[in-house]
């Protein structure tokens, strides 16, 4: 893996890419360098056939800030469309994260805050340390909600949450994000960073090609209706029975072995 700049990228277990936004100082904020590093390494990661899960942390105390909101308040001269041109790019080389075929987790160590939160529900699980806190404040600093927050938290939450927490601005804390399920389980911090890489490997340990075709049909909220989802699983599920790793899984199965997928 090359150099980042304000990332860190590592390869924890087989199949698992670690990637920890790096900028402590400003809790993590997105800068225009981390930005260029972010969008470089979701590159990398698309191309390699050997990923199967990975893992988005933060470095310190927090998990992400948001955007780097000192140059938007710094140029009041902007006009629309320079903004509109600049912010275009900004979303999507962050969202990016959601081309990737592979199961993603946003392991939320810390504060989650605007930009930060929605690449957090860019992520197909989120998993939450005690004493985080998550929210879409953007109304609270004068702005819209931006990188798909309109779209992504009433994806994630349902509608009457995602109104709720869009346009009063609040923060809550890990507990009510379970309760609304904006996060699916809330870990210790002692064990956070460990508990999250177990469960990676444990996904990164099922088939491959099982594992992105499931992700696949769930993409966007799922299929429209019950027919929709029963014509992609009447072509997908004959795609996984075709595999040899089929085989291996009714093997391991009847062994009572833990099952060595090869993703095909």
């Amino acid at each position: 893996m090359p150099a980042y700049e304000h990332l860190q990228v590592e390869r924890p277990s087989a199949g698992v890419a670690l990637l920890t936004l790096d900028n402590p100082d400003l809790r993590n904020a997105m800068s225009d360098e981390m930005t260029a590093s972010w969008a470089a390494a979701m590159a990398e990661l698309a191309a390699d056939r050997s990923l199967r899960a990975v893992v988005v942390t933060g470095a310190g105390s927090a998990f992400c800030s948001g955007g780097n909101t000192s140059w938007i308040a710094g140029e009041p001269d902007a006009t629309v469309d320079e903004l509109r041109t600049r912010m275009l790019p900004f979303y999507r080389a962050w969202l990016s994260i959601r081309s990737l075929e592979v199961p993603t987790i946003a392991a939320v160590n810390g504060a989650a805050i605007g930009a930060g939160l929605c690449l957090a529900l860019a992520c197909d699980l989120r998993y939450a340390a005690t004493g985080a806190r998550l929210g879409v404040p953007f109304v609270k600093l004068g702005m819209h909600a931006g990188m798909g927050g309109t779209y992504l938290l009433p994806e994630v939450v349902g509608e009457a949450p995602a109104r709720d927490l869009l346009l009063t601005g609040r923060v809550v804390d890990a507990d009510e994000a379970l309760r609304i399920g904006l996060v699916s389980r809330v870990l210790e911090p002692a064990t956070f960073l460990d508990d999250v890489l177990g469960i990676a490997a444990g996904i990164a340990a099922t088939a491959p090609v099982a594992s992105r075709l499931t992700k696949l049909a769930l993409l966007d909220g799922g299929h429209r209706d019950l027919e929709a989802a029963l014509q992609w699983e009447a072509m997908a599920q004959p795609i996984t029975l075709a595999t040899e790793d089929l085989q291996e899984g009714i093997r391991a199965s009847r062994e009572k072995r833990a099952p060595e997928f090869r993703g095909r």
